[in-house]
């Protein structure tokens, strides 16, 4: 099945149908009454010190864009008032996050990222609270209305990484957790091996938060031919297997080895030895363009900025990014309403459903969440962004692997 390249960046306005609902939506934010619109008011939840995946990166993000924001007069001139919580990657503490998230008149959750999501996507339904760009990493996100992703989530990551290793090697074995969201990973995986005309990976699951992998490590690299791949998806314990990998042998590794961008970032291939890292030629599936592109200068010209000391930030992380693009949406789309305009979860959420052809700058294609922005995904009804990007480790650096976005519609369609 061949996938269609898309070249260069689409770059289009924010297009919104402007109907009466948005000058009539009932309610104001605290601070504004009548026809004189009060505050943004918006939260950004994450998981912090927790033996899991930890995104910290994603709160001080938004921390970020509250002064950035304040300085380039966006959201149409209204103020911005971020709120962050630990949601410790914990049900009751999502729950607890939504309820704060309700009980401060927030108007929207923002480039957030939990593992809970039954439980916190229930929560923001409940309060009819619209949940923006989320980091994708559980199907709910792309289930519930009240949600509208950015990226294609775990889907397009494994199946792109799937198809890129279908081209690469003859046999493919995913190193994953074994988690409720762990159990997804090789199917989508898989629908991208079969695109590419090859067998299912080997399954090998594992704890996500143990302290060494030497025995999954053995298993994983097995003959140790060049004709095979192991691609590891563990978050923050990605660089822990790849570490027991590299001393799984006494002689060359000769598998090769392949994740996704959250599992591999350009960070962690500094810290594990740069250009001589285990990690060198890696094969990495991405949502967005490698961090060393212009795309991201603005990002790291606001960073710079605002939180020049704030070591939870780092620009190369895809959930630091995934914040920033998300809070680039809500203000653009923020942006084109009237000025006196209100801004409810409800004149909020009309908005967005009428959005169509937004730019990000070129960090991801075009996005709109109108019915025709859908992709017809089954399970999958809010996915409207099937793109990823190939990148690979080279001398020490992500870099990519075959230019512009590539689309996994036609793979993420198959009949499971």
């Amino acid at each position: 099945m061949t996938e269609q390249r898309v070249r260069g960046t689409r770059r289009a306005a924010v297009a919104l149908v402007a109907t009466s609902a948005l000058l009539s939506a009932c309610g104001v934010l605290p601070g504004g009454t009548g026809g004189s619109p009060g505050p943004v008011v918006v939260m950004t939840w994450a998981p912090v010190d927790t033996n899991a995946t930890n995104m910290p990166g994603m709160l001080a993000m938004a921390q970020v864009y509250e002064k950035y924001a304040k300085d380039h007069d966006s959201f149409g001139g209204r103020p911005l008032k971020v709120l962050t919580c630990n949601e410790r990657d914990d049900i009751v503490a999502v729950r607890k996050c939504a309820q704060e998230a309700n009980d401060a008149g927030a108007v929207a959750v923002v480039g957030s990222y939990s593992e809970k999501g039954a439980d916190f996507i229930s929560a923001l339904e409940t309060y009819d609270i619209p949940y923006i760009g989320g980091f994708g990493i559980t199907e709910d996100e792309f289930q519930s209305v009240e949600s509208y992703p950015i990226n294609g989530g775990l889907p397009a990551l494994l199946a792109g990484n799937g198809r890129q290793l279908a081209d690469l090697c003859k046999k493919v074995t995913l190193v994953r957790p074994d988690t409720t969201t762990g159990d997804q990973y090789p199917f989508f995986l898989d629908d991208g091996l079969r695109a590419g005309g090859k067998a299912d990976a080997k399954d090998l699951r594992t704890p996500d938060n143990a302290t060494q992998y030497s025995d999954v490590a053995a298993t994983a690299v097995g003959r140790n031919k060049t004709t095979d791949c192991v691609s590891a998806v563990l978050g923050d314990h990605t660089s822990t297997f790849f570490d027991s990998l590299r001393h799984v042998t006494d002689e060359p590794l000769k598998v090769r080895v392949s994740s996704v961008l959250g599992s591999v970032t350009q960070s962690l291939v500094d810290s594990t030895g740069g250009a001589h890292s285990p990690l060198e030629n890696a094969y990495v599936t991405g949502w967005y363009p490698p961090s060393s592109d212009p795309e991201w200068n603005e990002m790291k010209a606001a960073v710079t900025k605002y939180a020049f000391n704030d070591d939870r930030i780092d620009v190369d992380d895809p959930g630091a990014q995934t914040t920033w693009i998300a809070y680039t949406v809500l203000d653009k789309v923020v942006s084109a309403m009237k000025a006196k305009t209100a801004v409810t979860r409800a004149s909020l959420q009309h908005a967005m459903d009428h959005t169509t052809n937004l730019s990000t700058g070129g960090l991801t294609p075009s996005l709109g969440w109108t019915e025709a922005d859908t992709r017809g995904i089954v399970g999958y009804s809010r996915l409207v962004n099937t793109k990823v990007t190939y990148q690979q480790v080279s001398n020490g650096r992500l870099v990519s692997a075959r230019p512009g976005f590539i689309d996994l519609t036609a793979t993420l369609s198959q009949d499971h």
